[in-house]
C-alpha cells in the first residue's frame, strides 16, 4: 500500500518553497533590522506548561493538544503555540533577570483541528517577542515593524484591528458580566458556545454563527470595564501608530483566545483568503512569565501563520519557483568529468551563491543538454576534448537567444559576472 501523510499534516516540495523561503529570508531580515534576535525552541514541552499558561478553560488544551505519556509516564505536548515555549525558555535560561530581550523564532505547531484550506494540524509560525518592556512605544514598534513586512512583500489587502483588555482585574470582571449576560440568553446561544459559557466566556464574541450575532452585538463591551492605566497605554499606543500613518480600527469584540493577554491586544485580517482572515494576531501578556514560575515581567509578541502569509502573497504576487541552478557543467568521457569537480569548486569559491549543478550518470552530449534544459538552468558550460585541449570553456546560453561563447579557462571572473550580473 503507497504510503500516506497523516491527515492534516502535509509534505513541503520544492516546487512550492521558493515562495516559503523568499518570504522567510525577507522576514528575518525586517525583524533583525529592529534588533530582534533568533532563538530556537523545542517542539515538545511539559504538559503543565500549556495548561497554566494558555488556560485549561481554552479550545487549545481541551480540544486541540497533541499529548502523550512518555517512557517516564511524563505528560509531555506538541507544542500548539511559541509563546508559552520562549516564556519558558526566558525563565529556564535566565535570559529575563534584570534584562529586555527581543527574539525571534520559526518552526511547526500542533493542533488537532478539522483540517481545512489555511488551518492544518501541523502548520509553520513565524513568532516575535519582546520581553522586560513596559510601556506603549514597544507595542507601536512591532505594529510598525508589521506595516514595513507588508509594504516589502506587496501585500496590500490587509488591514489593523486593535483593542485593549485591561488589567487581570478588568478581564475578571468584564468575564463574570460576560457570563451573566449570555447565562441571561443561554437559549440562544449554540452549543460551541454553551460549553465556553463559564470555561471561556470571551470566546463567544468570536463566534461567527449569524444566528447570534444580534445577541452578540448587545453584549457588555470591554471598553467599559478599563482602568485608568490601561485607557492611557491604549490611547498613546493609539497616537504613536497613527503619527506612523498607520490605519488601523478599533474593535471592542477583539479579545484573542487565550487566558495570558492584557492590555493591548491586535490583529492584521485579510478578507482575500475567505473565513481564514488572521494572518498575524498578537498582544500583550504581562502575567504569563510569573504565572509559569518567573519573576514578573512585561511581554508583548505577535504570531504568524506562514501558509496564510505564503496565500496571501500569492494572490498578488508571482508564484517563487523552486531555485534553479545558474549553470549545469556538460563534460565528455572521465577526463573532463574530473575537470568539471575541479572548474565548479574554484567557481563556488569565488562565489558561493553561485549554483551549480554538473552532468551525472553519462550521456551524448545532445541528453546531457536536455538534462541542462530540464533543469532550468541559465547556462551550459560545456567541457569537450576541444575545450581541454584549447584550455577554454564553451558557455551556452539555455534562456536567452545569444550565440555560444568561449572564455580562457581558470578565468572564473569571467562566469561569476555573466551568471550574476
Amino acid at each position: 500500500m503507497k504510503p500516506r501523510t497523516i491527515r492534516g499534516i502535509n509534505d513541503l516540495l520544492p516546487d512550492n518553497l521558493g515562495t516559503w523561503r523568499y518570504l522567510e529570508e525577507k522576514i528575518i531580515q525586517i525583524v533583525e533590522s529592529y534588533g530582534f534576535n533568533e532563538i530556537r525552541l523545542p517542539i515538545m514541552e511539559r504538559t503543565e506548561l500549556f495548561k497554566r499558561s494558555i488556560g485549561e478553560g481554552t479550545d487549545i488544551v481541551e480540544k486541540e493538544m497533541y499529548t502523550f505519556n512518555d517512557r517516564n509516564e511524563e505528560s509531555i505536548t506538541l507544542r500548539p503555540e511559541a509563546t508559552a515555549s520562549l516564556a519558558r525558555a526566558g525563565v529556564t535560561n535566565g535570559l529575563l533577570h534584570n534584562q529586555q530581550q527581543k527574539l525571534w523564532t520559526m518552526g511547526p505547531m500542533f493542533r488537532y483541528e478539522k483540517p481545512q484550506k489555511g488551518r492544518y494540524r501541523q502548520f509553520y509560525q513565524f513568532n516575535i517577542e519582546a520581553m522586560g518592556f513596559i510601556g506603549p512605544d514597544v507595542d507601536a514598534e512591532i505594529i510598525i515593524l508589521c506595516q514595513r513586512m507588508w509594504k516589502q512583500l506587496h501585500i496590500d489587502q490587509i488591514s489593523l484591528k486593535i483593542n485593549s483588555l485591561g488589567d487581570k482585574k478588568t478581564r475578571s470582571d468584564y468575564r463574570e458580566d460576560l457570563i451573566n449576560y449570555f447565562s441571561s440568553h443561554e437559549q440562544q446561544l449554540d452549543e460551541n458556545s454553551k460549553n465556553r459559557l463559564h470555561q471561556n466566556p470571551l470566546r463567544i464574541l468570536d463566534s461567527k454563527n449569524p444566528e447570534m450575532k444580534s445577541m452578540i452585538d448587545k453584549a457588555p463591551l470591554l471598553s467599559d470595564y478599563l482602568d485608568s492605566a490601561s485607557i492611557d497605554h491604549f490611547e498613546k499606543l493609539k497616537e504613536i501608530i497613527s503619527s506612523a500613518g498607520i490605519e488601523f480600527e478599533v474593535n471592542p469584540k477583539l479579545v484573542r483566545g487565550l487566558d495570558y493577554y492584557n492590555r493591548t491586544v491586535f490583529e492584521w485580517e485579510t478578507d482575500a483568503l475567505g473565513s481564514q482572515g488572521a494572518v498575524c494576531s498578537g498582544g500583550r501578556y504581562d502575567g504569563l512569565i510569573e504565572k509559569i514560575g518567573g519573576r514578573p515581567t512585561p511581554a508583548i509578541g505577535w504570531a504568524m501563520g506562514m501558509e496564510r502569509l505564503v496565500s496571501l502573497y500569492e494572490l498578488s504576487n508571482e508564484k517563487i519557483s523552486k531555485l534553479s541552478p545558474h549553470i549545469y557543467i556538460v563534460v565528455d568521457g572521465e577526463k573532463s568529468q574530473r575537470k568539471a569537480y575541479k572548474i565548479s569548486e574554484e567557481l563556488r569559491d569565488l562565489n558561493p551563491s553561485i549554483r551549480i549543478q554538473l552532468n551525472m550518470g553519462g550521456g551524448s552530449f545532445k541528453s546531457q543538454l536536455k538534462r541542462a534544459d530540464k533543469s532550468n538552468a541559465d547556462y551550459a558550460i560545456i567541457i569537450g576534448n576541444d575545450e581541454l585541449e584549447n584550455r577554454y570553456l564553451s558557455i551556452k546560453f539555455l534562456r536567452q537567444k545569444r550565440d555560444q561563447i568561449q572564455v580562457p579557462l581558470g578565468d572564473y571572473k569571467q562566469i561569476a559576472d555573466l551568471v550574476l550580473n
